[in-house]
């Protein structure tokens, strides 16, 4: 396996699909602002869009990979058997709970956006998207399960590359915002679970030449599956903490008009950055870690983390810092158009600017999870999360009356900081990790270079002060001038004092 190929094929594709979905919230923030449609259209998007995280950015894979992986190496019948049984429970399980969610939409709705009952119609226009967009989460969860199998199989492209269909509806829908009006809404909801179940189609003809797919709900629940499905609940929980903290932080904000889309938007904006920074990395490390586990060869296994948790600082500490630097900035070039007027721009930036101190800490979760989940340990980063999650509640319900909004992602980045650091803690104890010499020389490295880059950065957003203005209207192209110069310089510095080798990623085992 070669590290930096196999997360720039998942990088790829996830940053095509990021960026798609930036144009995608630019025509929303256009047409809906942060107006009432808008929070309501977020809430019923938020909750399956939450679950697809939850299941297709390496949830799904922590449970079934390593033992997919495990079955694979016996033989190809037998990892077929697996993946059926896998299937048949899923599929009914997932049935079971849309049938359920669609029934008591009203009592589920309430519960994420307890803000909107005060206002009746907002809650009745929530309760009705939702209904709509709700069976999104079973093509995708189905979909997740397709990805699972291809990336155990090495094979990253199609998986990451799925959701791109999503922003490409969606988008298309949008282009005809300025006809449809107040149907816009239902139109992009109707888009959500059209595009799930095209994402559903299109991974299944690439899954078809390792997996035959076969119906058949008269199976006995063997102990590999009970293993899965008792591994399968914490690692959802344990990996997809951080939107689960946003989920949280979308029911708490739903008390404040405009909230939600303010989360929304600076939500969008780092989302970018730990696509690559966490969720790539894991995925693409989990299936060789699994094997060299099964395996036993720990020098392997000691190598791919110390080079994961490599990669992920070199992507995620510059972002961090220009986020930091130019979060104002940011969000204004970027979404500062339409019905986005300058209170959206100034309160969604103070939204970036907290979420971008826990930034380091998310991709962090994703990589630590990942090491627990190699050695089919999915319960103590579990606990973990379920602590750090306690955490974030409490910070946000005590100071939310006192300060609104921006407490949420204080909170968040404060509790993914706690859970970071004990998942840390966890691997030492456990003797499941252990850094190499190399580590902090190239940490080092890449902190030096990474402040360099934000002073350079810094001084750009400087001499293009009057071009980023919110009135100016060719912002964005200064801002993407700034960000692809301090890039190259990021790269090209890095190169020269070698903060990040290319050369020890050739992991070829």
């Amino acid at each position: 396996m070669n590290l930096v190929k196999s997360t720039g094929t998942f990088g790829f594709y996830t940053i095509i699909s990021r960026l798609l979905g930036y144009l995608r919230d630019v025509l929303i923030a256009i047409f809906l602002g942060a107006s009432i449609f808008a929070d309501v259209f977020f809430v019923a998007f938020r909750i399956p869009n939450t679950f697809r995280r939850l299941f297709a950015e390496g949830t799904f894979n922590a449970a079934f990979v390593p033992s997919y992986s495990s079955e694979l190496l016996k033989s190809k019948s037998k990892s077929n058997i697996f993946a059926n049984q896998i299937f048949n429970l899923l599929f009914l399980g997932l049935l079971f709970l849309v049938l359920v969610a669609e029934i008591f939409m009203p009592a589920f709705v309430s519960f994420l956006a307890p803000g909107f009952a005060e206002n009746s119609e907002k809650i009745n226009l929530a309760i009705n998207l939702t209904r709509i967009t709700f069976p999104f989460l079973m093509f995708v969860s189905i979909a997740s399960f397709f990805g699972a199998i291809l990336n155990s199989h090495n094979k990253f492209a199609a998986a990451s590359a799925a959701p791109i269909i999503l922003n490409l509806v969606l988008i298309g829908i949008l282009f005809f915002g300025k006809y449809l009006n107040d149907k816009l809404i239902y139109y992009l909801s109707y888009g959500v679970s059209i595009a799930g179940l095209l994402q559903l189609i299109f991974l299944y003809k690439f899954v078809s030449r390792f997996y035959l797919l076969k119906f058949n709900f008269k199976f006995k629940i063997n102990d590999k599956v009970k293993f899965f499905f008792k591994k399968l609940l914490p690692s959802i929980f344990s990996s997809g903490v951080t939107q689960i903290n946003i989920l949280i932080g979308t029911i708490i904000a739903s008390f404040q008009a405009s909230a939600v889309s303010y989360l929304y938007y600076a939500d969008r904006i780092y989302q970018i950055n730990l696509a690559i920074a966490g969720i790539a990395i894991s995925v693409v490390v989990l299936p060789q870690l699994s094997k060299h586990v099964y395996l036993k060869q720990r020098n392997k296994i000691l190598k791919i983390q110390n080079k994961a948790l490599e990669l992920s600082m070199f992507l995620s500490l510059p972002a961090t810092i220009a986020l930091l630097i130019g979060s104002e900035e940011i969000i204004s070039a970027l979404f500062g158009y339409g019905s986005f007027n300058e209170e959206s721009v100034v309160n969604s930036a103070k939204a970036l600017y907290y979420f971008s101190f826990g930034l380091p800490a998310f991709a962090l979760i994703k990589v630590f999870s990942t090491f627990f989940f190699a050695n089919n340990n999915t319960k103590t980063p579990f606990y973990i999360s379920l602590i750090s999650v306690i955490l974030n509640i409490i910070i946000s319900l005590y100071y939310f009356k006192s300060i609104g909004f921006i407490i949420i992602p204080i909170a968040t980045s404060i509790s993914s900081w706690f859970n970071s650091i004990v998942l840390f803690i966890f691997l030492k104890k456990n003797d499941l990790f252990k850094f190499n010499k190399s580590f902090f020389i190239s940490l080092f490295k890449i902190i030096f270079v990474s402040i360099i880059m934000g002073i350079f950065f810094y001084y750009l957003t400087l001499v293009f002060e009057n071009q980023l203005v919110y009135n100016y209207t060719l912002k964005s192209i200064y801002l993407i001038l700034s960000v692809l110069l301090s890039m190259v310089l990021y790269l090209l510095i890095s190169f020269f004092i070698k903060a990040f080798n290319y050369n020890n990623l050739q992991l070829k085992y």
